[in-house]
């Protein structure tokens, strides 16, 4: 059993999309009015609120706001379902912050305008047909279907971005079994970095695009006047928007761009290994957060893992510990700062960039630690001897 997203725009008509908003906003003061009950109920009882208890509580609601009468039954339901999955959330937070995390449980809190964004058809009351798409009390709105539906829908989320574009988000899942792995006949090691995106084993090396720092510069034009809108005024509410498609179109970039260079990686090879990193920790650092956050290391790893998982490819993960400081040739230990851009080794006399040195060494980890029976019956082992030396050869 295999689950997917697919995301779609749509487009609402000036009259659908007033009644996409009533019903968003119907759904907020829901969910405000659920978080207020279990609320207070529990501070002055110290009793808690299930959810099913408040499933049972909208029709009475619906008498008291006849409003609520124009949304999709089941949407209203699974306005009380999100809530209970926030408390859960709370709950197992606080579980792991008395184990010694140190982190913060942070209590569900109310949701405003922009925080309250997505409203989800769980079973039904929604139908796809011939580009359009039909929703129950809301009527049949356009749709691009840009590539076709695979498997059974189980869902249906719209969601609304800070732009005020709409999406449809289909939940779906098919009954086909993931393919077995493919024979090895490329290998490739990877090394992600700042100065470069990424470093293969085989000396090739992709350039960080860095798509917010180039923006940067009309970012702050654009932050600036918005600053000096009056508050809560409509010629700040459209400089907000500006600012919100500026940060959506370097967005829209940066997933581009991993998705073109992560499905090329998985095509080209059937082997592919890479380093596993605490990118949560090296985000702390003030120098380098920025950077790390433009270059989303960790959306690209996981884009890498899901389509080699797909496509039958060997996705390896090895710990990414001294694969700088060990010489891809010899195995010697030649230490290195940051400010060293070229590996030379005083032993095998090896001279290489440091980047290519660590993905060879990241490559050799993986084949050396991960199910060698298996690996070895895919053809790796005769492999192994040519990496060894192209190492001796660079």
């Amino acid at each position: 059993m295999i689950k997917r997203t697919y995301k779609y725009r749509i487009y609402p008509t000036k009259v659908q999309k007033e009644i996409l908003e009533e019903h968003l906003s119907l759904c907020r003061w829901l969910y405000n009015h659920f978080l207020e009950e279990r609320k207070t109920f529990y501070e002055k009882n110290g009793t808690k609120v299930t959810c099913y208890d408040q499933i049972k509580e909208i029709p009475k609601l619906k008498k008291e706001k006849p409003e609520l009468r124009k949304v999709y039954s089941q949407t209203l339901q699974d306005t009380a379902r999100r809530l209970d999955k926030a408390f859960q959330s709370f709950f197992r937070r606080v579980k792991e912050n008395k184990k010694g995390k140190n982190k913060k449980p942070g209590y569900p809190r109310f949701k405003g305008y922009l925080r309250y964004d997505s409203i989800t058809y769980p079973q039904s009351g929604f139908k796809l047909k011939d580009n359009k798409l039909s929703f129950s009390k809301i009527g049949s709105l356009k749709i691009k279907l840009h590539r076709e539906i695979e498997g059974n829908i189980r869902t249906l989320t719209l969601r609304r971005t800070t732009t005020n574009k709409w999406y449809a988000c289909f939940s779906v899942e098919t009954n086909k079994e993931l393919p077995e792995k493919m024979e090895i006949e490329n290998i490739v090691g990877l090394d992600v970095g700042l100065a470069s995106f990424l470093t293969t084993s085989k000396g090739e090396k992709i350039e960080n695009p860095r798509y917010l720092r180039k923006s940067e510069e009309k970012l702050a034009k654009i932050q600036k006047c918005h600053s000096r809108k009056s508050l809560k005024s409509k010629n700040r509410k459209k400089s907000r928007i500006r600012i919100a498609r500026l940060h959506e179109k370097i967005c829209n970039q940066r997933i581009d761009f991993l998705h073109k260079l992560s499905s090329r990686l998985v095509k080209n090879f059937q082997l592919i290994a890479f380093e596993k990193l605490n990118i949560k920790a090296m985000i702390k650092n003030r120098h380098l957060s920025k950077s790390i956050s433009d270059a989303s290391w960790s959306r690209f790893l996981q884009q890498l893992r899901y389509k080699a998982e797909e496509a039958g490819v060997w996705a390896i993960e090895v710990n990414s510990k001294n694969t700088t400081q060990v010489c891809s040739g010899c195995g010697a230990i030649v230490s290195k700062t940051l400010a060293t851009r070229i590996h030379k080794c005083p032993q095998c006399i090896l001279t290489i960039d440091r980047d290519i040195n660590a993905a060879r060494n990241i490559l050799k980890l993986a084949l050396s630690t991960v199910g060698t029976t298996e690996i070895n019956a895919c053809g790796v082992e005769r492999l192994l001897p040519t990496t060894k030396q192209e190492a001796l050869y660079l």
